[in-house]
């Protein structure tokens, strides 16, 4: 599996990997895809006050539940909340959207996307099930259906994709300045992206115990490119005002 990393004359990239209090073998990956193509990486557990501005780009992990809370419900199934992490990871959104710089969501993370953007969530949608078993997958034996002009219709070169499923909720009603971008055989929604100028993609797969597969390694190496783009506008943006005060 040999890519091509950070290009001589890039600046480095740093990018924010927002986790549980303990790493585990999915986050390890996360850094792997993300390494594999020149980039840094950064952890951030809950309560931890990382200054976003000091970051490139910044993934929002796997892991707890949202807490309905935070979408106007209560708890209807008996699930693991992490309160503390909820706090830290809208905070990181906030400041993220503020600074434009490009936002990764895998699974959990695209459905804090969705609720951060004022959306909901469906709790539970084992029993909404018709044309797919819900069972946890982690080989790419679910069926996907892209949306052929979006992020990552293009970038996965095919509207059609096998992916592989690790949740029990999903994405309900749709946030704020938002669409949907790709779908299961059961209509769940299965990615989103911004229609911001931000690249911002959420996608309820773990694209990241996939990277021996070319489609689902480039959805890391396109998020990498944008945050390298977007750290060098922001390094002209500096530059350009110290050339202004020199006047």
């Amino acid at each position: 599996m040999s890519e091509i990393s950070e290009a001589p004359g890039s600046p480095g990239i740093t990018i924010g990997i927002s986790g549980p209090a303990r790493r585990s073998t999915a986050h390890r990956l996360i850094n792997l895809g993300l390494r594999l193509h020149g980039a840094h990486t950064h952890y951030i557990r809950p309560g931890f006050s990382t200054d976003v501005s000091l970051l490139d780009g910044l993934v929002l992990s796997g892991g707890t539940h949202v807490h309905p809370n935070r979408y106007g419900k209560q708890p209807q199934v008996t699930a693991r909340y992490d309160l503390k992490r909820d706090e830290t990871d809208f905070r990181l959104l906030e400041q993220a959207e503020e600074i434009d710089i490009p936002v990764l969501g895998i699974c959990r993370g695209a459905q804090f996307i969705n609720v951060f953007h004022g959306g909901s969530l469906c709790q539970n949608v084992t029993p909404l099930r018709m044309k797919t078993r819900h069972r946890p997958l982690l080989l790419p034996l679910q069926t996907v259906q892209l949306v052929q002009d979006s992020r990552i219709g293009r970038l996965m070169h095919s509207t059609l994709i096998g992916a592989n499923r690790i949740h029990s909720q999903a994405i309900n009603h749709l946030g704020r300045n938002l669409r949907v971008t790709a779908l299961d055989n059961d209509l769940f929604v299965q990615a989103i992206e911004n229609t911001g100028q931000q690249w911002l993609m959420g996608v309820q797969w773990h694209p990241e115990y996939l990277l021996y597969h070319t489609g689902h390694r480039r959805i890391f190496s396109h998020f990498v490119h944008a945050a390298r783009a977007r750290k060098l506008e922001r390094l002209q943006s500096q530059d350009m005002a110290f050339g202004q005060q020199g006047d």
